[in-house]
C-alpha cells in the first residue's frame, strides 16, 4: 500500500475532481496523507532543518544523552514510562514564545517565522477543502476554531536520537493527536513513524522532494462526527541515525467551542409517527432530504 499523495497543484485544472475525492478517501480511510505543490517554499523547509539540527547539536544533544533515560538504557533496563525523544514546543499564535527559547538564534527565529506564516496559509487550504468535502461552509473549521483570539498554532520540535537499544524504548508512544490538523516537515534519511492503518502499524518513510505529511487529530474526527477519525501513531527508535519531527499543530483556540457540524448530525428527538408521515409521502425519493425534513422540523419546533 502506498500512502495517498495529494498533489495542490492539481486543484486548479481538469483534474479537481479526482483530487478531491483523492484527499476525501485520505482523510476517511487512511486520516493520513503527503502534500506536494503545497506553496511552502522548498529552500526554506531546508534551512529551518538545517538549522534545527544545528540548535540540536549544540544546545540539547549532550544533555540528552546524559540524561537518567540514556543512563538506563545503556544498562539494558526496559523503558515504558519515557519516550527518546529531545524535544522543544514553540507557540507561534495567538502569543508566541520562540524568543523565550534558550540560546535560539535571531535567525532561526526569523526562518521559523516565515516558515510558519507560509504553513498557516497551507493549513487553512487544507480545512477549507475538507470543508467542502465533508458539504460544510468552506469557512466552518476556520471560523470554528477561532475562539476570541484566533487559532492555537504551535511547532513540536523533536530529534530522536540514534538509540543503541531501540528494542527497549519507543522514540514517542501510541496516541493520537488532540487538535486540528498536523502538518510535519520530517527526516528525509532516518525512517521511524508508523501510523495504524487497518489493525497492522503502517511505516510511513521518510519524506522526500519535501512533500509534507499530514494528518487528522481529534477535533476533525468530532466536527466530521465521526466521518474523518484521528488515528494512532507512534515514533520507533532508530539505531541508525537521527530522525528530525518538525510537527506544526493548526488547532482550535483554547476557548473555542467544539462540537460536531449540525449538517452532519443525523435528526434525532422525533416521534417515530412523524417520520412515517413524511416517508408515506417520499418512500421511493432518497432518505437523505428526509432526515435534513425532520432535522428542520425539529429546529423550528414542532412535530407532523
Amino acid at each position: 500500500m502506498a500512502i495517498p499523495v495529494i498533489d495542490l497543484a492539481e486543484l486548479h485544472g481538469d483534474k479537481r475532481s479526482k483530487t478531491m475525492t483523492s484527499l476525501h478517501e485520505a482523510c476517511e480511510k487512511w486520516g493520513f496523507f503527503q502534500v506536494d505543490n503545497h506553496g511552502v517554499d522548498k529552500k526554506l523547509m531546508e534551512k529551518v532543518k538545517e538549522m534545527v539540527n544545528g540548535y540540536y547539536d549544540e544546545n540539547l544533544k549532550e544533555k540528552f544523552y546524559e540524561s537518567e533515560m540514556s543512563k538506563s538504557l545503556n544498562k539494558n533496563e526496559k523503558i515504558s514510562d519515557m519516550d527518546w525523544e529531545s524535544t522543544f514546543f514553540i507557540c507561534h499564535r495567538p502569543d508566541s514564545n520562540i524568543n523565550q527559547i534558550p540560546n535560539i538564534t535571531k535567525q532561526l527565529c526569523e526562518t521559523m517565522e516565515e516558515y510558519i506564516a507560509q504553513l498557516i496559509k497551507l493549513a487553512e487550504t487544507l480545512s477549507e477543502l475538507i470543508c467542502e468535502n465533508l458539504g460544510l461552509d468552506h469557512n466552518h473549521i476556520k471560523q470554528t476554531f477561532c475562539g476570541t483570539k484566533g487559532p492555537s498554532i504551535g511547532t513540536k520540535v523533536a530529534i530522536y536520537p540514534q538509540c543503541p537499544n531501540p528494542d527497549l524504548v519507543r522514540g514517542l508512544r501510541e496516541h493520537t493527536d488532540a487538535g486540528g490538523i498536523i502538518l510535519l516537515l520530517q527526516d528525509d534519511q532516518v525512517p521511524g513513524l508508523e501510523f495504524l492503518k487497518d489493525g497492522q502499524w503502517f511505516r510511513i518513510p521518510p519524506s522526500k522532494n519535501n512533500t509534507i505529511f499530514v494528518n487528522t487529530g481529534d477535533q476533525i474526527e468530532v466536527i466530521s462526527n465521526g466521518k474523518y477519525k484521528s488515528v494512532l501513531h507512534r515514533v520507533m527508535a532508530e539505531k541508525q541515525g537521527n530522525r528530525l519531527s518538525i510537527a506544526t499543530f493548526y488547532n482550535p483556540g483554547s476557548d473555542a467551542v467544539i462540537s460536531p457540524a449540525p449538517e452532519l448530525l443525523y435528526p434525532g428527538n422525533y416521534q417515530f409517527g412523524d417520520y412515517l408521515k413524511l416517508y408515506s409521502t417520499t418512500k421511493f425519493l432518497e432518505k437523505g432530504p428526509r432526515f435534513e425534513s425532520m432535522k428542520t422540523t425539529m429546529v423550528n419546533g414542532h412535530h407532523g
